[in-house]
């Protein structure tokens, strides 16, 4: 098998596939500000910034940034750990948990027509194949 040749169809028509339809949805709700409100909420809504940074591989001037427009937005708080002073905490107001939570269901929604629109057999089979290589992939990061 020529994987470079495989490699060249897969990554055009991954290219196709970012540029239309479910996946610039999905872009758009998997960036910034709104990709950074569903990461507290899925961390049970309290994080310190360097845990923004750090999960989500953006620079603390970037999260200081957007931590910064979602307090002004009112989707966040921030203040110090009691137990350690030094720390900042940033939890969602009841505003952006709304937010986080719409959010959440767009991208379940959008994702699920995607995988309706395939059939049961190859969204299971998409499934299976990206849960595999978020596997390897996570190997990898640790092994190295």
């Amino acid at each position: 098998m020529d994987y470079i040749d495989l490699a060249t169809q897969f990554l055009e028509n991954l290219f196709k596939l970012k540029r239309h339809g479910h996946q610039k949805k999905f872009n758009e709700c998997m960036q910034g500000e709104a990709m950074a409100i569903l990461y507290i909420l899925r961390r049970k809504n309290i994080v310190m910034p360097s845990d923004i940074s750090n999960d989500m591989k953006i620079s603390s001037a970037r999260v200081a940034a957007m931590l910064n427009s979602l307090e002004s937005k009112g989707y966040i708080t921030r203040q110090m750990d009691k137990s350690d002073r030094r720390k900042i905490l940033v939890d969602l107001t009841q505003e952006g948990k709304e937010l986080a939570e719409k959010h959440s269901k767009a991208i379940a929604v959008h994702t699920a027509h995607m995988l309706e629109t395939l059939g049961e057999h190859d969204a299971l089979e998409l499934v299976r194949i990206v849960k595999k290589l978020a596997n390897i992939n996570s190997k990898a990061i640790t092994d190295n």
